[in-house]
């Protein structure tokens, strides 16, 4: 099955199914002598983990990981990597009810019609148990771009109609720790108790919500990105859409900056010491698909869950109408457990961009 692979200099390839034996990523292109720091990969990984509190999947994944190759006493040999995460809590018979039929919104029919096979347990490889293998590759990527001084941070702006206000980061490691410390990955506290709140009662109705996660790349170099077709958030876009539950993706000013004239959305530009800058950011730290050194913004909207706790209509493999009912263990709202997957596919495209930059240009002062 095409499809299971991203990125051209940093390259990563997926694999494995919500119910195998493993799930994992094979990297390829990461630059040799970067440490390899396994307790912050394992961090980012803990932070998509399910059951970690009352509003998320209560499935019991350590999502421990393992590098099987490409590390040598702890710095990267630049061969492909490979990481590995064992399924340790399969209860493939919550899914025994649904093997003729397809769950409404789920990618059940379509993988179907497309392969004439699919694996019906937790969906198999649209699973987005997958995701877990994307955080650890986006990890090394941060710990990749780290090394330049480049940051991204996200967190839960929105659930179903709460919006928490615009935060101000002073540094990546204080905006992290305010989010941390609640269980949506809200960075402003007050929004945060008002989420979970809200999150917990559409748990209770056996129902699910949407939201959207706010991401912000810091301090990320002028140039990134190509033309025409691999724009900076064209790629951007393609790997928060390719993200399961994704449904919307708006950089800088978005949706918002279609109704506003050129003279209040135009961003002025200003020199501060050596650097360039601009007074306002509606561009969101992109121009012309190549980033100009602002703080890169984007916005990532997810659908509700589409396993609700209702007994729905739907048809059979045979097209017989049928009905359905939930069953097993399901997120009633993703985000609080999207912002890690957010940041990692950010991660990937930023360090893929970023090692591509390096060969634009001749420099006759090198």
């Amino acid at each position: 099955m095409a499809g299971n692979s991203f990125g051209q200099l940093f390259r990563i390839t997926t694999f494995g199914e919500s119910h195998g034996e493993a799930i994992g990523v094979i990297i390829d292109g990461c630059p040799s002598m970067l440490d390899v720091d396994l307790d912050y990969i394992q961090g980012e990984l803990d932070k998509r983990k399910p059951g970690q509190s009352k509003i998320t999947t209560q499935r019991k994944e350590s999502d421990t990981v393992r590098i099987l190759s490409g590390v040598f006493e702890g710095k990267t040999t630049g061969t492909p990597i490979m990481m590995l995460i064992p399924n340790e809590d399969q209860r493939s018979k919550d899914y025994n009810h649904n093997t003729d039929v397809f769950r409404p919104s789920h990618a059940d029919y379509t993988y179907h019609t497309k392969y004439g096979i699919r694996d019906h347990r937790g969906g198999g490889r649209s699973s987005a148990r997958e995701t877990a293998a994307r955080v650890a590759a986006g990890a090394l990527a941060k710990l990749l771009l780290k090394t330049q001084g480049i940051e991204i941070v996200a967190h839960v702006s929105s659930v179903g109609k709460i919006d928490a206000p615009n935060v101000e980061i002073i540094s990546a490691d204080e905006f992290i720790a305010e989010r941390e410390q609640n269980i949506v990955r809200c960075a402003d506290p007050a929004t945060a108790n008002e989420m979970i709140e809200f999150i917990d009662s559409v748990r209770k109705d056996g129902d699910t919500v949407g939201g959207k996660v706010s991401c912000h790349v810091l301090n990320c170099p002028v140039g990134l990105g190509e033309p025409v077709f691999d724009k900076l958030h064209a790629d951007l876009g393609k790997a928060m859409l390719s993200i399961n539950a994704v449904h919307g993706f708006e950089f800088g000013s978005g949706f918002e900056g279609s109704s506003m004239r050129g003279s209040e959305h135009n961003d002025v530009f200003i020199k501060d010491g050596e650097k360039v800058k601009t007074i306002t950011n509606y561009s969101g730290g992109i121009q012309g698909g190549i980033s100009n050194g602002m703080p890169i913004e984007f916005k990532v909207a997810f659908k509700p869950v589409a396993t609700i706790m209702h007994n729905q209509a739907t048809i059979n493999a045979d097209g017989d109408a049928a009905e359905i009912s939930g069953k097993g263990r399901h997120d009633p709202c993703v985000v609080p457990r999207a912002v890690p997957i957010v940041e990692a596919m950010a991660a990937l495209v930023i360090a893929d961009h970023w090692l591509r930059n390096r060969n634009t240009r001749l420099d006759p002062h090198l």
